[in-house]
């Protein structure tokens, strides 16, 4: 562990130091995260700790924090729920089962994860368009920011209201002088980092101050539950005793695994990319797979809720200068510190320190370069960039990246399929030849029919795909449909410079097809022959 530590740091105290502050920031989201899913706030915080140290020590992009996050969450608590419902319906009811439920998925959607990096499935990641990026880190950038508008809020006689007065002002207050902070020390130093500073700063003219605020540790009792003291995570051996380990289970869990498993790891994979271009380095992605597999199995045997990378505390940790694997496991091991042996400490942090430093990163992650370039790109990808804005917010990243991703493709092919033209000629010895230009595929396919005039055609035919490419078997398909037309009606049909595979799978399918390609012809671009009627349409 020492030598991976000093071969991999970029800067140790950077990363010590920035580690140190993302830690804080772990503790409210952690705990905020665990109350969206309906667990207690320890299984969020085991889940920050284990995900945060295994994928730092095993991940593919140093740099990157990883822990319990609020697009899962939003699954889970739907899991959990229909888990004690069918719990206490058992013969011998049983009560909480849903957060073995809980484990049990977590380690199923480990295993999924850990498949997607054998099967080199994270590289995927590279072909979501630019449009799809900046749309959504601008969604995410919106919902970090209303996850904060919540923490405005007290809570009175099992009543949550939003603060009025006094109180409201010095929230207001205390925010606006840790983002001052956040904004003017680089300025001045960048030896010490900008957002350890200002909670260190907030929190003692709190304390100080005697400031009637919102804590960390008002915070968790308001959320229902005991404090943020606790011992190590501990196997889960009910999850073999208690648990049916049947058929039954496997189907209830099974979908909420690829569900939590897919989330996680394009939630990870775009961050990932970020990280990259922030950094201006490149990241792993298959190997970040099998990191977020490998610790979500280890955080649901220990009794953790499973997670995987979090934008905002990743953009702190690389913005306050932690660039290696140091930060990451430092964040981690202070993580448990703080709940072992500081919790009556860091409950003393002023909730405000904490939103101010989430509000900075929201003002860091949006892409403010999206207004400038609205108007100047296709509309198409304006409208890709809104589109999965609006979704991130409405519903969450998943559907948002696979609605972006679908609407970018089909444009792609749209586009693609009007760019398919051809040439036509005739020879000397009266045979008419189709030159074809662009790419054939199932997109361009009724364009490629309309080019030919199968009843008015001479005897003698001849197609030329030197300047075209058939990209799928839609357009093999296409091929072979028009061979068959010429035949019917009596007419002899050549076809020339078609790419190999495109030969081999025609071949494959006919034996006609040897007869009906040329291979031995000369470069047509090449040709000269005066008097030749063109004509391009």
């Amino acid at each position: 562990m020492i030598e991976l530590i000093r071969k991999k740091s970029v800067n140790s105290k950077d990363d010590i130091l920035s580690g140190l502050t993302v830690a804080l920031a772990l503790v409210p989201e952690a705990v905020a995260f665990a109350f969206v899913a309906g667990v207690d706030p320890l299984v969020g915080l085991y889940a920050a700790f284990m995900i945060g140290l295994i994928t730092s020590v095993l991940g593919g992009r140093p740099g990157m924090i990883s822990g319990a996050t609020g697009a899962l969450a939003v699954v889970m608590v739907t899991l959990v729920a229909q888990g004690n419902e069918r719990g206490l319906a058992m013969e011998n009811p049983v009560e909480n089962l849903g957060l073995l439920y809980l484990f049990a998925t977590v380690i199923l959607m480990g295993f999924f994860q850990i498949g997607a990096g054998v099967f080199r499935l994270g590289k995927f990641v590279r072909l979501i368009p630019h449009p799809v990026m900046m749309g959504f880190v601008n969604g995410l950038a919106i919902v970090i920011f209303k996850s904060q508008l919540g923490l405005f809020t007290k809570t009175e006689n099992g009543v949550k209201s939003y603060l009025e007065g006094t109180e409201l002002f010095t929230m207001l207050g205390l925010v606006a002088l840790t983002m001052a902070i956040m904004y003017f020390l680089p300025k001045i130093t960048k030896k010490i980092p900008a957002a350890l500073t200002a909670i260190i700063i907030v929190s003692a003219v709190a304390i100080f101050g005697n400031l009637n605020v919102s804590t960390v540790g008002s915070f968790i009792r308001d959320g229902g539950g005991a404090g943020l003291e606790g011992g190590l995570p501990t196997f889960q051996t009910e999850l073999f005793s208690v648990l049916p380990l049947n058929l039954d289970t496997l189907k209830f869990i099974l979908p909420y695994a690829l569900i939590l498993g897919a989330i996680g790891l394009i939630e990870s994979l775009m961050t990932l990319n970020l990280i990259d271009e922030i950094t201006e380095t490149r990241g792993r992605s298959n190997k970040e797979c099998v990191a977020q597999g490998t610790a979500n199995i280890v955080t649901g045997l220990f009794g953790g809720m499973g997670g995987c990378a979090m934008i905002g505390q990743s953009i702190i940790n690389v913005n306050s200068g932690g660039r290696g694997r140091l930060s990451g496991i430092v964040a981690a091991i202070a993580l448990l510190c703080f709940i072992l042996f500081a919790s009556s400490y860091i409950e003393m942090i002023p909730m405000a320190a904490l939103v101010g430093v989430m509000f900075m990163v929201v003002i860091g992650t949006f892409a403010w370069s999206s207004f400038r370039v609205l108007h100047k790109i296709p509309k198409s990808d304006a409208f890709v960039l809104i589109a999965v804005s609006s979704l991130t917010v409405i519903f969450d990243l998943a559907i948002a990246v696979f609605a972006g991703v679908i609407i970018s493709a089909l444009v792609f092919a749209w586009e693609n399929a009007k760019r398919i033209r051809a040439r036509k000629r005739f020879k000397e010895d009266g045979t008419k030849v189709y030159e074809i230009w662009g790419p054939l595929f199932f997109g361009s396919i009724s364009e490629f029919n309309s080019k030919f005039d199968t009843k008015n055609d001479p005897d003698n035919v001849e197609i030329d795909f030197i300047e075209s490419r058939v990209s799928d078997f839609s357009g093999v398909e296409a091929i072979t449909n028009l061979v068959e037309k010429y035949e019917s009606q009596g007419k002899f049909l050549k076809l020339i410079h078609l790419s190999e595979d495109c030969k081999n799978i025609l071949k494959k399918a006919n034996p006609k097809f040897d007869e009906i390609i040329i291979d031995d012809v000369d470069d047509p671009r090449y040709y000269v022959v005066s008097g030749e009627n063109v004509e391009e349409f």
